[in-house]
């Protein structure tokens, strides 16, 4: 019987290897596919007319790699040193792939329990400096958290947290980095300058059962990131993700061939076609256009139309 358990034992032992090996393998694999692809893509780099062009899915969720290659080459930006929070356990983050190709600087940051761990078992920690803060983040905490863990200049800056990423952000100092990406809530649409209040704890399914009611509008995130030294570049074509520059790299001299933005016509960015709205039983019902919004009216948000911004329901602004 003994010697059956170390047999089975052994067994489990060299099944769990193998699948090491497979995920070890299959990382390898995607990384020189994707590696090739930007060589290949590299070639248009001086006439593409928009960010969307030359978007490239890697290791971030959507195309974010192929935007930030192209950006930090215009950029003239040789390794990337980055901050990112909102990462999950680190397998689709928009500097994963900036980790494994340079392991330069980084500080990535979430509230997933145990991270360290669980990003260790994705990426070769020994090969660079990232430093991986298992802390949720709000505007109260995010200059501390930035001062005891960020000791290098940031080229690169993405937040992702379906939360406060508006009172966030408006923390910060301007021109923190070079490269900026925030998520946005494309269910506010394009014109309305609007966030959900700064909920020191807030959670998205929390203050609505649809998850519907997190982050900013497009339109608010705009606005806000030309108060601290950026302009608007694009989002990516999935319309959750908008990518900044700061404002040190004219737009005139690094992105000549560009189509021109008209910034106070953001329809184009908004106009989203993703669900992932969910029931009161918590199971996705996969709404749509502008019936998000009303599944929503109820809800209170910051209304920045008036100039210090006003708590209203979401009602109150779209009749």
């Amino acid at each position: 019987m003994q010697n059956i358990s170390k047999l089975f034992s052994k067994l489990i032992i060299n099944f769990f290897g193998m699948l090491n090996i497979k995920k070890s393998f299959s990382n390898k694999l995607n990384f020189n596919i994707g590696l090739n692809s930007l060589i290949h893509n590299k070639k248009f780099y001086e006439t593409v007319k928009n960010i969307n062009e030359i978007e490239l899915k890697i290791n971030s969720q959507n195309g974010e790699d192929g935007i930030i290659d192209f950006l930090t080459y215009k950029l003239n930006i040789l390794k990337t040193n980055f901050v990112e929070i909102g990462v999950g356990e680190y397998i689709e983050a928009n500097t994963r792939f900036l980790y494994d190709r340079y392991h330069q600087r980084g500080l990535i940051i979430d509230c997933i329990k145990d991270l360290k761990n669980k990003v260790s078992s994705n990426v070769n920690l020994w090969k660079g400096e990232l430093n991986i803060v298992e802390h949720s983040v709000n505007a109260n905490n995010i200059n501390e958290i930035l001062k005891d863990n960020c000791n290098f200049e940031i080229d690169l800056f993405s937040l992702d947290i379906d939360s406060t990423d508006y009172w966030i952000i408006e923390r910060l100092k301007p021109k923190i980095s070079k490269i900026f990406i925030a998520e946005y809530n494309s269910v506010f649409g394009s014109k309305y300058d609007i966030s959900v209040p700064n909920i020191e704890k807030f959670d998205r399914f929390s203050y609505h059962y649809s998850g519907l009611c997190y982050g900013m509008s497009l339109r608010a995130l705009v606005r806000l990131m030309k108060n601290k030294g950026f302009y608007f570049i694009g989002t990516n074509t999935f319309k959750n993700n908008a990518f900044f520059i700061n404002e040190d790299y004219p737009f005139k001299d690094y992105f000549k061939n560009f189509n021109k933005i008209n910034h106070l016509d953001l329809e184009t960015y908004a106009d989203s076609v993703f669900s992932e709205s969910r029931n009161k039983s918590g199971k996705l019902n996969y709404l749509r256009g502008k019936s998000r919004l009303d599944e929503i009216k109820e809800c209170e948000i910051i209304d920045f139309s008036d100039k210090n911004g006003t708590l209203k329901k979401i009602k109150n602004i779209i009749n």
